[in-house]
C-alpha cells in the first residue's frame, strides 16, 4: 500500500508535524516517530492530504505499545529532574543563563536543554558533568527570544495561542517596515507579542496593504477637491479612503473621488 502522510503532535504543542506510514492510522492513535533528534513520541491529529512527492518525510515506526506510553511518561518524569539538576549545576558554575527546559528523546540517545542568555556561554564544563550523570548526548542550545516564546507558549494580545507555537513552522524576521506600510501606531504596547519582538501577523497581511497603498497619498498632503482646499489628516489603506479637513470640516473621500475630480 501507498504511503499516506500523517499528522502528528508531540507535548505540549498544538503544531503538527508530517510522517508517512503504510500503516492505516486513526485519529489519536499514539505513534513512535523517527525525527532528527532520534525517536519521538507523538499522537496522530489526522492525515494530511495536500502533499507532495518532492518532500522528504520521515516514518512512523509503530503505533506505541502499552511499554512504549511507560517509557514515555518516564521520560518526561526524568526530564524535570534534569531540568532542576542542570539549574542547579549553572548556579554552582556560576554561569549567566536561564533554562528553559529539558527533553529526552523517545530511546534516550539525546538529552536537549534550551536556554537564553544574553552572551555567548562556555557550557562545556556543565555539558560534560551533565553527560557524566545521565549517560547520554547532551545538547545545550542558545535561542532567541522568539524561540523561547515558541516553547513556553501562551496567549496572544488577539486572545488566541501564540502563532509560533501554535502553527507556524518557520519564524520569519519582521522588520518595523511592515507596521509603518500598515499605517500602525509604533507603540511598542500594540506592535510586540509576548516575546517583546515585533508581532508575527504582521507578515500576514503586509502584501494586501502593498497593494491596497499603491498610490495613496501621504498624511499632509494639500489637494483641491471640488474647487476647495483641503489636507489629508488620515488614511485607511484597506478601503483607499482618506480622511480630510475642508473648511474646518472633517470628511472622508474615496482616493478614486479625488483622481475623478482631478479630471474634470
Amino acid at each position: 500500500m501507498k504511503n499516506k502522510i500523517y499528522q502528528v503532535i508531540f507535548k505540549n504543542s498544538c503544531k503538527p508535524y508530517s510522517f508517512k506510514s503504510d500503516l492505516e492510522l486513526d485519529v489519536n492513535t499514539e505513534v513512535i516517530v523517527e525525527t532528527e533528534k532520534g525517536e519521538q513520541y507523538g499522537k496522530v491529529v489526522g492525515e494530511q492530504t495536500n502533499r507532495s512527492d518532492k518532500d522528504n518525510y520521515q516514518k512512523v515506526i509503530r503505533i506505541a505499545t502499552p511499554e512504549d506510553t511507560e517509557v514515555y511518561y518516564k521520560n518526561l518524569k526524568d526530564a524535570d529532574s534534569a531540568l532542576k539538576k542542570c539549574k542547579d549545576l549553572v548556579k554552582d558554575f556560576g554561569l549567566d543563563m536561564y533554562i528553559i527546559n529539558a527533553q529526552f528523546s523517545f530511546d534516550r540517545s539525546q538529552l536537549l536543554i534550551n536556554f537564553t542568555a544574553d552572551d555567548r556561554i562556555d557550557f562545556r564544563e556543565l555539558a560534560r558533568k551533565l553527560a557524566s550523570v545521565y549517560r547520554t548526548r547532551i545538547e545545550l542550545r542558545q535561542i532567541g527570544a522568539r524561540d523561547k516564546a515558541k516553547q513556553i507558549g501562551g496567549i496572544g494580545v488577539c486572545g488566541q495561542k501564540l502563532c509560533c507555537a501554535n502553527f507556524l513552522n518557520q519564524i520569519d524576521s519582521i522588520s518595523m517596515n511592515k507596521a509603518k506600510n500598515q499605517n500602525l501606531a509604533l507603540n511598542p504596547s500594540k506592535i510586540n507579542g509576548a516575546c517583546g519582538r515585533l508581532l508575527c501577523c504582521l507578515c500576514y497581511e503586509d502584501d494586501e496593504y502593498t497593494r491596497c497603498s499603491a498610490g495613496l497619498l501621504p498624511i499632509g498632503t494639500k489637494i483641491n477637491y471640488q474647487g476647495e482646499e483641503a489636507q489629508i489628516i488620515g488614511v485607511d489603506i484597506l478601503t483607499r479612503t482618506y480622511k480630510v479637513i475642508i473648511n474646518d470640516e472633517k470628511v472622508s473621500i474615496k482616493h478614486e473621488d479625488i483622481k475623478n475630480d482631478r479630471k474634470k
